[in-house]
């Protein structure tokens, strides 16, 4: 499996993780599990991709696995999940 995809599928999985406690962590921010992890993902992913471009230190240029590279992704992806997720879930129930 390629170094790229084992980061997007971190930072994707992390990011479910952070809009999940993003939702859990405020009623007013919630969109449901589903609608939590779906949202998380999705920063999740987007978030840490641009991170990584924007900080080439987190991808894996030489192509082995590095505990420092993956702690990256995963603390990119849950943050930018989390991000995502108040801020839809925000805009959501502001409109409601």
């Amino acid at each position: 499996m390629s170094a790229t995809l084992i980061n997007l599928i971190i930072q994707i999985v992390a990011g479910a993780l952070g809009g999940n406690a993003a939702g859990a962590a405020s009623k007013d921010m919630s969109l449901g599990t589903a609608g939590n992890t779906i949202a998380g993902a999705i920063g999740g992913g987007v978030g840490g991709q641009i991170l990584t471009a924007l900080l080439p230190m987190l991808s894996n240029a030489a192509g082995s696995v590095d505990v420092g590279t993956l702690l990256g992704q995963a603390v990119g992806g849950g943050v930018t999940g989390a991000i995502v997720t108040a801020v839809v879930g925000l805009i959501k129930n502001k409109m409601a």
